[in-house]
C-alpha cells in the first residue's frame, strides 16, 4: 500500500509505484547539466524572439494547443519516439521575453529522455529530425501551469531549441512471443503445477524489475517472500493480470511491460508464478467508519484511535521501528481500497516510509494489539490526491503483529 513511499496498495508498488528513476514530468524543466563557458551574447538564440509574446498566424499548432514554427530545416529524417533520448541546445523565454533558462548561455548542450520533461516538450520534440531548430509556444497546461512555484516560470513559455541527436531507446527484441494483449514474453521456466489463476483468486509471486538499461527497480527476492495481492486488484496492471493468468505454478516469464514513465518504455520483468488460492472473505466495514466516536482517543496532532483489542502489555515501535501488521483500510463511505487480510499476508515496513497517521499511531500500539484510526486528510494523503490513491479521512484496523527491528 502506498502509504508515504510504500508499503503497497495491492501491487501498485509493482508498476504504478516504480520507484522514479527521473523528476515527475509536471514539474521537470530541460535538463540543467553542470554550468560550462558562456556562449557570445550576440548569439541568436539568447535573443528573445519578436515574437516572443503571442505565437505568429503561420505557426503550426496541435490538437493540444502546442504552437510552432520552423526556424531552420534539419538534414535528419527520423523524428525522436516518447522513450527516446535526445541532445538539444536550447533557450526558454517567458512571454515577457524574460530569459530564464539556456544550454546556449552555459556553452553545453543537454541529454534528456523524453519521458522525463514537461508535456511541452516531450510532444514538440517528436516533430523534429535532427539538425532542426524550431520555436515552441507552449501553453501553462503543457509546461508548469500558471503559477507552479519552486522558482519555476509560470504561463505560457517560448522555447527555442535546436536537435542535434536522437539516441533510440532499447527494444523488446524480436525473437518473443506475445500475448493476447500484445505484451512481448519468453518463457524462462516451465511450471510443474496445474491450473491458472483466476478472477477473485489470490497470486503469490516473485518480480525482479529493471528498465531496459538494467537499472534496478525491484525485488521481490531480495525482499526474502513473494508478493501476494488478488489477480484483480486495481493497483495490478492489465499486462500483469495477463501474465499472470495465464501461467501455471513454478512456471517464470520474462516480459516487456508497457511503462512509459521511465527510461526505455518498458519495465524488463522476471516474474515467476509460486502459487494461487482462494482470497479470503473481504472485512465488513465498521459501524463507526463515517466519523470516530465519542470515546475515541485524539492526539494534538488530530489523529485518533480506539483499541479494538488490547496486546501483551511489551514493547512498543518507535518512529525508526520496522513493523509487521496485518490492516484493513476504508474511506469514510465505507468502501474498502486496501487491505493485507485479503490477500492472506501480513505487511512489513519501516515507520519512515509510510504516510504521517500510520508513523505517528502504530508508535501508541503494543505487540499484539488491534486498534481502529481515523486519520485525516492532512496525515494521509490529502483531500485529492490523485494517482488513484484514496483521499480525505482514512479509516484503519490494525493488528500490531511484531516489531521486526
Amino acid at each position: 500500500m502506498k502509504f508515504r513511499t510504500d508499503t503497497r496498495i495491492a501491487a501498485a508498488l509493482l508498476i504504478a509505484s516504480v520507484p522514479a528513476v527521473l523528476p515527475a514530468a509536471d514539474e521537470t524543466a530541460p535538463a540543467k547539466p553542470a554550468a560550462a563557458e558562456v556562449a557570445p551574447e550576440e548569439d541568436p538564440m539568447l535573443k528573445a524572439p519578436e515574437d516572443v509574446a503571442a505565437p505568429p498566424a503561420d505557426a503550426a499548432k496541435t490538437d493540444s494547443g502546442l504552437a510552432s514554427k520552423v526556424i531552420k530545416e534539419g538534414s535528419g529524417e527520423a523524428k525522436p519516439g516518447p522513450t527516446d533520448t535526445v541532445s538539444v541546445h536550447y533557450s526558454g523565454w517567458t512571454t515577457d521575453g524574460e530569459l530564464f533558462d539556456s544550454s546556449v548561455k552555459r556553452g553545453q548542450p543537454t541529454s534528456f529522455p523524453l519521458n522525463g520533461v514537461i508535456k511541452g516538450w516531450t510532444e514538440g520534440l517528436q516533430l523534429m529530425v535532427e539538425g532542426e531548430k524550431r520555436r515552441f509556444w507552449i501553453p501553462a497546461e503543457l509546461a508548469y501551469g500558471e503559477n507552479p512555484g519552486g522558482g519555476r516560470p509560470g504561463g505560457m513559455l517560448v522555447f527555442d531549441v535546436e536537435l542535434l541527436e536522437i539516441k533510440q531507446a532499447p527494444k523488446p527484441p524480436e525473437d518473443t512471443e506475445k500475448t493476447a494483449g500484445g505484451v512481448a514474453y519468453k518463457l524462462v521456466k516451465k511450471g510443474e503445477g496445474e491450473g491458472h489463476p483466476a478472477e477473485g483468486q489470490l497470486v503469490s509471486f516473485h518480480f525482479t524489475g529493471t528498465t531496459m538499461e538494467g537499472q534496478p527497480l525491484q525485488d521481490t527476492r531480495a525482499q526474502g517472500e513473494p508478493m501476494t495481492v488478488p489477480l484483480q486488484n486495481p493497483g495490478l496492471p492489465p499486462a500483469m493480470v495477463e501474465l499472470l493468468g495465464a501461467m501455471v505454478p513454478g512456471e517464470q516469464r520474462q516480459a516487456w511491460l508497457p511503462e512509459s514513465r521511465i527510461p526505455g518504455g518498458f519495465i524488463v520483468a522476471d516474474i515467476e508464478l509460486v502459487s494461487f488460492k482462494d482470497a479470503p472473505a473481504p472485512p465488513q466495514a465498521p459501524e463507526d467508519v463515517a466519523a470516530p466516536p465519542a470515546d475515541a482517543e485524539k492526539t494534538d496532532s488530530g489523529l485518533v484511535s480506539r483499541v479494538l483489542e488490547k496486546g501483551d502489555g511489551g514493547d512498543k515501535p518507535t518512529g525508526n521501528s520496522v513493523v509487521k501488521v496485518h490492516y484493513t483500510g476504508w474511506k469514510t463511505d465505507g468502501e474498502m481500497f486496501d487491505s493485507s487480510v485479503v490477500r492472506g499476508q501480513p505487511a512489513s515496513f519501516p515507520l519512515t516510509n509510510v504516510i504521517k497517521g500510520w508513523t505517528e499511531g502504530l508508535q501508541l500500539m503494543e505487540v499484539g494489539e488491534k486498534r481502529r484510526f481515523w486519520i485525516p486528510a492532512d496525515l494521509a494523503y490529502g483531500e485529492n490526491p490523485g494517482g488513484g490513491r484514496p483521499g480525505g479521512m482514512l479509516v484503519f484496523d490494525v493488528e500490531l503483529l511484531e516489531i521486526v527491528r
